[in-house]
């Protein structure tokens, strides 16, 4: 048998990615671990990662130029071949490619995914895309490829901050650190990437932050093993800043999974007791994971449950600050994750605004009187934001909004809201709710 084209490998196995995400729902973060392993080769690696990246975020105008470009759609036998397609496009649009790097591969692939009768139909069509431009859409949804429902709610709740929104969502994000404050200055660790050659800027706020010029693996970044930093974006440090616990607090970490937010509260304060809970067993295994490579593990506890299931974890003994990260459309970090496009769906947030105020009415009697709490989600959807925390304020009688300052983004009702792109971080939202004593 002869051995496969150079890259036909590479692009079979980001076929098989991209069909996973769009056909069977599988997480792209997930199925690139899964996948990628079977290349032996970094470059490789990187070269499949961009391509499922590219393809996801770009999936409707390849999918139109497709549907113009062929007479009948291929057989639903044929899906990965229909996503080797999209891979191919991706190729040469977004990470223009030249030709010859892309072309022959990728339709070699074809043999590899099943379809090696349609190798001379995906060459044709990818030589076609050096060609002509791809065909436009009437549709704005379609031309910024977005589902037609998403498009309408970013018009309708941002209409001057919609074209802006969708543009950062196709734009991919940047690597933001966050420095271990108990490890030592943000500063000094700068001064160790310089001298490991790693392209950086230091933002004014927050104070821990760091960003690379450049994506690397986090396991090759200077004091890794040693627990001196972790990964975290810009805008997802913001929530603990703006919770702002103090030394020897009684903290609950509500929603704690994977964990980044419940390591940067104990980095953030001395003495903390801190319980951080996550329904997941498995993802609360994450959180230990994370702590355990900080040198924090001795300083949490961790409990698996349902946070809004109060009976069956509270003790009774009354939180000084809560951080409610809630579940949400997750919204704001489509441009680190193009498959949440293509995951929820419209009626999903109906359903997570439900779920999010019964976290939040479960959680408020956990509060001491004087305390607060930090509302905080990853989208960037009113219903799940503003419109959340009116709610639960109006119906709260011992409930009041505090303050938070311009820093942690624009006032939006009783919070901040930060949108994808601003000042180089993710879209989020913040609301500090104090209890009256």
């Amino acid at each position: 048998m002869n051995a496969p084209a150079p890259g036909a490998p590479a692009r079979a196995i980001a076929a098989r990615v991209i069909c996973a995400v769009i056909d069977e729902g599988r997480s792209l973060k997930a199925e690139l671990a899964r996948q990628l392993p079977a290349l032996r080769d970094s470059r490789d690696r990187a070269l499949v990662e961009a391509m499922c990246f590219e393809a996801l975020r770009w999936r409707r105008p390849y999918e139109h130029a497709l549907t113009q470009w062929m007479s009948r759609p291929l057989p639903a036998r044929e899906r990965r071949v229909h996503a080797l397609l999209l891979a191919g496009l991706a190729q040469l649009h977004a990470m223009k490619l030249p030709p010859h790097a892309a072309l022959s591969a990728t339709a070699e692939a074809a043999r590899l995914v099943g379809g090696g009768k349609l190798v001379g139909l995906v060459n044709a069509l990818l030589r076609r895309a050096t060609r002509e431009a791809l065909p436009v859409a009437d549709s704005d949804a379609v031309r910024s490829s977005h589902p037609d429902w998403l498009h309408a709610r970013l018009a309708a709740d941002w209409p001057a901050d919609a074209a802006r929104i969708l543009e950062a969502n196709n734009t991919a994000a940047p690597m933001w650190l966050r420095v271990n404050a108990r490890r030592g200055a943000r500063e000094d660790y700068a001064r160790q990437l310089e001298q490991a050659g790693i392209g950086h800027g230091l933002p004014g706020f927050p104070a821990c932050a760091v960003r690379l010029d450049a994506q690397v693996s986090p396991t090759t970044l200077p004091g890794w093993s040693e627990g001196a930093v972790s990964v975290q974006d810009l805008s997802a440090q913001l929530a603990v800043l703006a919770l702002a616990p103090t030394d020897g607090e009684r903290v609950l970490d509500a929603c704690a999974a994977p964990g980044g937010k419940t390591a940067h509260l104990v980095e953030a304060a001395s003495g903390l007791q801190l319980l951080a809970l996550d329904r997941d067993p498995d993802r609360l295994a994450r959180v230990a994971d994370s702590l355990a490579r900080l040198g924090l593990d001795a300083d949490v506890e961790r409990k698996a449950a349902d946070a809004a299931d109060t009976p069956t974890w509270w003790d009774g003994r009354a939180f000084d600050a809560i951080l409610l990260d809630a579940p949400c459309s997750a919204t704001g970090i489509i441009r680190r994750q193009p498959d949440i496009k293509w995951h929820r769906r419209e009626d999903d947030i109906g359903a997570l605004a439900r779920q999010q105020a019964r976290l939040l009415d479960a959680l408020w009697p956990t509060l001491r009187p004087g305390g607060r709490l930090l509302y905080a989600t990853c989208s960037i959807l009113r219903e799940e934001n503003a419109m959340q925390v009116e709610g639960f304020l109006s119906r709260t009688g011992d409930a009041r909004a505090l303050a938070l300052p311009d820093a942690f983004g624009r006032a939006e009702g009783p919070g901040r809201q930060r949108l994808p792109g601003e000042g180089g971080g993710d879209g989020f939202f913040y609301a500090l709710i104090g209890k009256q004593a």
